[in-house]
């Protein structure tokens, strides 16, 4: 019985595929074991999004070596993709690298006898056609499942490796998102997370008729007792269409993911995003008016090259402004073959620094207003684990706040009412709503 461990860097896609990966070793009758212990095959799903990910990808790579010599190592994911040659300039040792057009051929070649000191399934992933045959039977260790229903990006962002390692946008047919549901379901998963690079495009290179709205009415609609939440969204997709089925649908968590990245005109065309600061202020307000109990969270980049003083302060000023409840602050990273790449005028570290430290800054404070607003209402939470610093459990709302809570083991896995009464130490503190909790033991 062979010993696999997995560990996984990066986004929820790849958090899908290594689950996938996971479900076809157990499947094959191996033993899945944490990745710091002895085992005879690693897999390192590696992330290439920033130059941080791309170092992280490598010492684990050099890690595995150096402590596990004997073992078989497997390197996939998107720093695979992208430069396989460092990957093998790292060592000698026998090692499979696996490309993210070949990811359902990773575990048969893991397990394949007496293979060849150097594998390589690469291939070319800009005329990948279809998306990975991946089935996942369960998430390892999760609460919340993702559901993967779209690969790659076609809109090539003048700073982003991702649709050269991830290749074009690709759909997981409706009857195959229906059915990985359904599994996920089946295992008792209180809540689906639709993830995908663009979710936004599912559908567009089928020929089934289907959107990214028209499936998330038929996920509502045929799970009605599991919570779906949707990852991420552009907001040139954030429509009429979108805000109805988050009014109409009960089990569709109130929670709104949209990427910003600069608030300056300039900076967005340099950036090839397709939006202008004032069409994105009017998404977010229309949102907020449409549904004011939504969450609303953006991604921001910091630091982009030849972003000015004046630019930079309108990015600031315009999420200052604008209704939104958190943000993701990220500094720009150089990635070799991109646009942005080969721009003049990337700045200085210190400054990128400081303009990330400032959205960063303004992140905490929005993020304490809103858990403020929320003080006084009962919200449903996920617990999802106990932490060991302080022994209270620790879950997601439906409108996505991390909330911490007293409360025994048997409601690990459970939605909860709970009645948020403070914010300390800068996290939302709630108590359990007994007697709603009652309520909901005797209409099960």
């Amino acid at each position: 019985m062979k010993r696999i461990a997995i560990t996984t860097l990066g986004c929820k896609v790849n958090q899908f595929e290594s689950a996938a990966f996971a479900s076809g070793f157990e499947a094959r009758g191996c033993v899945l074991v944490p990745f710091r212990a002895e085992a005879d095959v690693y897999v390192i799903n590696s992330c290439a999004v920033t130059a941080k990910a791309g170092q992280q990808s490598r010492q684990l790579i050099r890690r595995v070596l150096q402590e596990h010599p004997t073992a078989r190592l497997i390197v996939t994911g998107c720093y695979a993709q992208m430069d396989p040659g460092t990957v093998l300039d790292l060592t000698e040792q026998p090692m499979t690298i696996v490309g993210n057009g070949n990811k359902h051929r990773l575990v048969e070649a893991a397990l394949e006898e007496n293979p060849p000191d150097l594998v390589l399934l690469m291939g070319k992933i800009r005329e990948n056609k279809h998306i990975c045959p991946l089935p996942v039977s369960r998430f390892p260790d999760r609460t919340r499942a993702f559901l993967r229903i779209q690969d790659g990006c076609n809109n090539f962002c003048s700073y982003c490796i991702v649709p050269y390692t991830r290749g074009p946008s690709r759909s997981l047919d409706v009857a195959g998102v229906l059915e990985q549901a359904a599994v996920f379901n089946d295992q008792g998963y209180r809540e689906i997370v639709v993830t995908g690079i663009n979710v936004g495009k599912y559908g567009l290179d089928l020929d089934e008729g289907e959107t990214i709205y028209s499936l998330l009415d038929r996920l509502c609609r045929d799970f009605p007792a599991c919570r779906i939440r949707l990852s991420s969204i552009e907001p040139t997709e954030v429509n009429d269409q979108l805000l109805d089925l988050l009014a109409r649908h009960t089990n569709l968590m109130p929670h709104l993911h949209i990427p910003l990245q600069s608030g300056d005109d300039a900076v967005l065309a340099r950036m090839n995003r397709r939006y202008s600061r004032a069409e994105f202020a009017a998404v977010i307000r229309r949102v907020r008016a449409c549904l004011p109990a939504v969450t609303i969270g953006c991604d921001v980049l910091g630091g982009f090259p030849g972003e000015t003083d004046a630019e930079a302060a309108n990015t600031y000023d315009l999420l200052a402004e604008l209704p939104v409840d958190y943000l993701h602050v990220f500094p720009y990273s150089r990635r070799s073959g991109t646009l942005a790449a080969s721009f003049a005028d990337h700045l200085p570290g210190p400054v990128k620094e400081e303009r990330v430290r400032r959205l960063r800054t303004l992140d905490a404070a929005k993020r304490q207003t809103l858990y403020r607003a929320n003080i006084g209402r009962v919200l449903q939470v996920l617990v999802e684990r106990r932490q060991a610093k302080d022994g209270l459990l620790q879950g997601f709302s439906e409108n996505y706040l991390p909330v911490l809570v007293a409360g025994g083991s048997q409601l690990i896995r459970r939605v909860v009412p709970v009645r948020l009464i403070a914010v300390k130490d800068g996290q939302p503190v709630g108590i359990i709503a007994e007697d709603l909790l009652e309520e909901s033991r005797q209409t099960r």
